[in-house]
């Protein structure tokens, strides 16, 4: 009892106190709490994704689930059975203890291919966890030089952006140009130039050096395995 008297005293004050804000601010509050529970959401959709391997396989309409009344066949070694009725389809399948899976919906008429459907679905789901695993994600690595850097910067910085170059990652190679320097552009141009030579056995110029603002920039990348 005594808990209840307490909380109809404090609710009207709470109450007064929210209806007292400013509209605005009370948008504000409610689009920054919806804004981080979508991120928050997303995030966790992700990390699920990535660590439980979710598997994404879209579903193809099979046996009573196709709906279509009559359909071209196909059999199971890719020979043409033709146009026939779902039950007649149905049928056939059936003889060969395989199933019948609806694999072009939208033409005229439906095509449907006689598979072992579980079979099928194994392999897309092998297929695609192969592909996922032969991506590479790259990345834009930046290696910042100056116009008058000194020889062992600079072989640092270039043993850094080989090794980036041949992890497969791009490489950035700025320089930011500070007060006066700004009127001796040349000179971090040679600079830059130098670096994309003593990078070149591992990397092809992306981007050639050129101005943004005050600082000058080029991008290497790496060289492909196919080439």
């Amino acid at each position: 009892m005594r808990k209840q008297v307490e909380t109809s005293r404090f609710s009207p004050k709470l109450i007064w106190q929210i209806h007292s804000l400013p509209l605005g601010v009370v948008c504000l509050y409610l689009t920054a709490s919806l804004y981080l529970f979508y991120k928050l959401a997303f995030f966790i959709v992700i990390c699920f994704s990535k660590y439980m391997e979710v598997e994404i396989i879209k579903e193809l309409p099979i046996n009573d689930g196709i709906r279509a009344r009559e359909l071209r066949v196909i059999g199971d070694q890719g020979e043409q059975i033709g146009v026939k009725s779902l039950q007649d389809a149905l049928t056939i399948a059936e003889s060969f203890e395989l199933d019948l899976v609806l694999v072009s919906p939208n033409a005229k008429p439906p095509v449907a291919r006689i598979m072992d459907y579980g079979k099928y679905r194994y392999e897309q789901q092998k297929k695609e966890k192969e592909q996922r695993k032969n991506q590479k994600t790259v990345s834009l690595k930046e290696i910042r030089l100056s116009p008058g850097i000194e020889d062992h910067d600079y072989q640092t910085k270039l043993r850094q952006a080989i090794k980036f170059l041949e992890k497969g990652d791009k490489v950035k190679v700025s320089i930011r140009f500070r007060g006066r320097a700004i009127t001796h552009k040349d000179l971090g141009r040679d600079v830059i130039m130098d670096f994309l030579d003593d990078a070149n056995a591992v990397s092809t110029v992306e981007t050639k050096p050129k101005m943004d603002g005050r600082s000058m920039f080029a991008i290497l990348a790496p060289i492909s395995s196919e080439e």
